[in-house]
C-alpha cells in the first residue's frame, strides 16, 4: 500500500513539474546536478568529479552540490523522481525505505568485501532490484561504490567504557541515519539508535548530545570526528556500499552512445573511489592512534553472531525475495 501511495505520488508530482523529453532526442547540453550529504573531499565525491565528469564532458556539465547544500539528505530520490535532480548516492537503507526488498543489502555482516559488492551488483540476481528501481521510481542505479567498513566511534574513553560485545554497548547513544534499516541495525549492535543528520554529527559529539557514531575510518578522518572522540571500535560490521543514482528520464534522452559513455564514466568513477578508500583504509589506523585515539578489535564473532540474529525472523527479513540471501552468499569468499 505504500509503495503504491508513493509511486503514485511520484508519477503525479513529475508529470506536473517534468516536460516529457523523447527518447530519440538526445540533450546536446544536460547539466547533471548531483546532491549528496558527504563532502568535497569525499573520496566518492573526489572520483566523480575528476573520473565522472571529464568523461561525460562532450555532452553533459558535472554540477556537484556538496554538504546536502541543494537537497536535504534522504530526499535525493524523490527529487530525482520528480524531476527537480539528474544524480545522487544514495544507499540501501534509503532504497529500503521505499523497497523493503533492498535492506537484504543493508543488513549486517551479509557483504564480505568491496569485491564481493561488485560481483553482488554486476550478478543477475540484481536485476529485478534494478527494474523495480527504475520502473516504481524513475530512478536508474547505474554502479556501486564502495564506502568502507563501518565501525563504532565513540567519545568516551576505553578506561570509561571498553566495547568487546554488543551487550557493551547497551544504553549508548548510538548516531544513526533515520531511516528504518539503519536504526534496526544500531539495535542490533546493542546500542541505543539515534537518529540524525550526518551534517549534525559532529556538533552533537561535541556537546555530548550522542556518544558516538558508525562510519568507515576515511569519514571519520575526513570529517574529522576523531577530533571530538577518543575510540574507535573496529566491529566492520557493515561493509557499507553507495548506489550512484541517475535520472532515468534523462537517461532515456541519451543516445545509445551517451548512455554508454555515462554507463562507462560511472563504472570508472566507482572503481577509482573503490581503490582509494581500500588505500585509505590501511593507512588511517596508524594516523587515528597518532591522534590519541584508542583502535582496538572487539570479539567479531560475538558482534556477527548477536546481528545476525536480530535479523532472522524480523520483518525486514521476511521481506527479501526467497533464495537471494543464499545467492549474494555463494558470491562470497
Amino acid at each position: 500500500m505504500i509503495r503504491e501511495f508513493k509511486k503514485g505520488a511520484f508519477i503525479a508530482v513529475a508529470l506536473a513539474t517534468s516536460a516529457v523529453i523523447a527518447p530519440s532526442m538526445a540533450l546536446s547540453d544536460i547539466t547533471l546536478r548531483m546532491s549528496t550529504p558527504a563532502s568535497e573531499t569525499d573520496q566518492r565525491s573526489v572520483a566523480l568529479a575528476e573520473v565522472f565528469a571529464p568523461a561525460v564532458a562532450e555532452f553533459a556539465t558535472y554540477q556537484p552540490h556538496y554538504n546536502a547544500s541543494l537537497i536535504a539528505q534522504g530526499s535525493e530520490l524523490e527529487s530525482i523522481a520528480s524531476g527537480d535532480l539528474e544524480m545522487s548516492i544514495t544507499s540501501a537503507q534509503e532504497l529500503g525505505q521505499f523497497f523493503p526488498e533492498f535492506t537484504i543489502f543493508a543488513t549486517g555482516y551479509v557483504h564480505q568485501s568491496a569485491a564481493h559488492q561488485v560481483a553482488v551488483f554486476n550478478d543477475p540476481l540484481m536485476e529485478p532490484f534494478k527494474a523495480m528501481v527504475e520502473d516504481e521510481l524513475g530512478v536508474k542505479l547505474l554502479s556501486v561504490m564502495y564506502l568502507g567498513q563501518r565501525h563504532v566511534n565513540l567519545r568516551q574513553t576505553k578506561d570509561e567504557l571498553t566495547v568487546m560485545t554488543p551487550a557493551d554497548l547497551a544504553g549508548v547513544n548510538l548516531r544513526m541515519p533515520g531511516t528504518d534499516a539503519w536504526q534496526f541495525l544500531g539495535s542490533a549492535l546493542g546500542a541505543n539508535p539515534t537518529p540524525m543528520a550526518f551534517t549534525e554529527i559532529y556538533t552533537a559529539l561535541q556537546t555530548s548530545s550522542v556518544d558516538g557514531q558508525d562510519n568507515p575510518l576515511p569519514t571519520v578522518v575526513d570529517a574529522k570526528f576523531y577530533e571530538v572522540t577518543n575510540q574507535i571500535v573496529l566491529t566492520s560490521h557493515l561493509v557499507d556500499l553507495n548506489y550512484i543514482a541517475f535520472s532515468k528520464e534523462v537517461w532515456d534522452s541519451l543516445t545509445p552512445d551517451q548512455q554508454a559513455t555515462v554507463q562507462e564514466a560511472a563504472d570508472a568513477a566507482a572503481e577509482s573511489a573503490r581503490q582509494r578508500q581500500l588505500a585509505l583504509e590501511s593507512e588511517l589506523v596508524s594516523f587515528l592512534t597518532e591522534q590519541g585515539l584508542d583502535v582496538y578489535e572487539p570479539d567479531l564473532n560475538a558482534f556477527r553472531t548477536h546481528v545476525q540474529a536480530q535479523y532472522a525472523g524480523s520483518e525486514l527479513a521476511q521481506s527479501w525475495p526467497e533464495g537471494v540471501l543464499d545467492r549474494i552468499n555463494a558470491l562470497g569468499n
